[in-house]
């Protein structure tokens, strides 16, 4: 991945952020942008996001990203300036969860041991 790609990345999520924060705070408070990753000619990006909840809070910020997806888009959009400004498409990622019970997995073998 080219270093331009990279920061782009690094903007997008920065900013994506800070419009959950001051824009939709009480909707957002549970979710964390983790990563995101633009395609190399800018025209899609994917927008990978956790939740700290259970299940039903997760199908909420589902709801959320797909209702204001697009007006998230567009506010960050006037703060970025590309010549191209990639299409948003918001995933639920699960490698924190994953992570999380890897990590309790290990926490029960040593007490066994």
């Amino acid at each position: 991945m080219s270093q331009r790609i990279e920061r782009v990345n690094q903007l997008i999520q920065r900013e994506v952020s800070h419009q959950l924060r001051q824009r939709y705070q009480k909707k957002a408070l549970k979710i964390t942008i983790s990563s995101v990753d633009t395609s190399t000619d800018l025209r899609n990006a994917r927008i990978y996001f956790s939740v700290l909840g259970n299940s039903t809070d997760i199908k909420e910020a589902k709801t959320f990203f797909y209702e204001i997806g697009r007006k998230i888009q567009r506010n960050v959009s006037n703060n970025i300036i590309l010549k191209y400004f990639p299409k948003f498409e918001f995933i639920y990622d699960e490698s924190l969860k994953r992570g999380a019970s890897l990590i309790e997995l290990i926490d029960e073998i040593v007490e066994e041991s």
